[in-house]
């Protein structure tokens, strides 16, 4: 392709997650050879608005009011013209290649997977089928216990059901996993909504901040667990990194350990025995093509600290993609740097564009 290949970056969206994507698409944007790739900053906002140009993160960092860009934000001379209520329809005929740096619903699920596919754009990631999977942690669990996968234990609740009876599907929970259980939004990430429950009370609370988030919740037994990452890269022929392993700030690594304390280390590569590494390696493997993935995942596991079984937890395909996040650390252990790993994703971008069926234009 002559000259600079033109790369849409879609950043914030309407999740929960919308900061995350903030952080993550800024890392990418900073990081993308200027010689090879001219940038488009493409936004989200919570509300559902597009904003096109070099202006449009600025903007929506800024943007503390969810109902509309606040008023007065002044954009710097340099940030470039903005393009308010972008059509990125209209807009693909310019655009090579789209990088959906989103997380979460309305983003990571499918959906703007789906309209990639309609505009007939190649873009970064899992297909819509493998996005929507990854971001369901119930149909997630479903294909990883039918692929052989080893699960914990697990129940799924509905929030019509705990509205209707919450004493009755806590009951019902306590009847089939012991304390103490993780209860999550069936459909978020970034450990939003998610909380570990020792006893009715923390149960109950637990089902009812899940429940504002999503409509289906999935509750798992918890162990005394060690948090292992391999990073997962490719299209039918996928390569994993060396495992990592997250020692959390507090109890659990939770959205504050994550994101707001400083004070969780992430050891690379994990201090493993060699072949449970390398178990970790292949079940990452098997997951990724479990919910048949495409470019990128990050596959976590719960390693038991008391009898080394190691648990496959969830796979995320948008993961967070700073510099410094786990994904692309765990690729530079294994000897692929931050650019040119989004060099080698744009390339397979690229790839499974051109192996789409004849007749389909996405």
């Amino acid at each position: 392709m002559p000259g600079k290949m033109t790369v849409a970056v879609l950043f914030g969206g309407q999740s929960g997650e919308h900061e995350v994507s903030l952080v993550s698409s800024h890392g990418i944007m900073q990081t993308l050879d200027p010689e090879r790739y001219e940038v488009l900053p493409v936004g989200i906002t919570r509300t559902g608005r597009w904003l096109a140009g070099a202006g449009a993160h600025a903007a929506l960092v800024a943007a503390a009011d969810r109902d509309r860009l606040p008023t007065g934000v002044t954009l710097s001379t340099d940030a470039g013209p903005l393009i308010e209520d972008f059509d990125l329809l209209h807009a693909a005929g310019r655009i090579d290649v789209v990088f959906p740096v989103l997380h979460g619903p309305m983003g990571e699920d499918g959906t703007v997977q789906g309209l990639l596919e309609l505009a007939g754009l190649p873009y970064v990631g899992c297909g819509v089928a493998a996005s929507a999977v990854g971001m369901d942690k119930a149909l997630m669990k479903a294909a990883f216990a039918a692929a052989g996968l080893p699960v914990l234990p697990w129940l799924l609740v509905r929030r019509v059901d705990l509205l209707a009876d919450s004493e009755a599907v806590c009951a019902r929970v306590e009847a089939a996993l012991p304390y103490p259980v993780f209860v999550k939004p069936a459909n978020m990430g970034s450990s939003v909504g998610v909380s570990k429950a020792q006893d009715r009370a923390g149960l109950r609370a637990g089902l009812a901040e899940a429940a504002r988030y999503d409509r289906r919740i999935v509750v798992e037994q918890g162990i005394p667990a060690r948090e292992i990452e391999v990073s997962v890269l490719g299209n039918d022929a996928p390569a994993a990194s060396v495992p990592g392993e997250v020692a959390p700030s507090g109890e659990w690594y939770d959205y504050t350990a994550k994101y707001l304390a400083d004070a969780s280390q992430l050891l690379i590569p994990a201090p493993l025995e060699a072949d449970l590494a390398e178990r970790a390696r292949a079940l990452a493997l098997e997951a990724f093509l479990a919910i048949d993935g495409a470019g990128l995942s990050r596959v976590d596991f719960l390693l038991d600290r008391e009898t080394g079984a190691l648990w496959v937890n969830e796979v995320n395909t948008m993961p967070g993609f700073t510099p410094i996040s786990m994904y692309p650390r765990l690729w530079a252990a294994s000897g692929l740097a931050y650019p040119q790993l989004l060099d080698r994703l744009i390339q397979l971008a690229l790839e499974r564009h051109q192996q789409r069926p004849p007749g389909r234009s996405g």
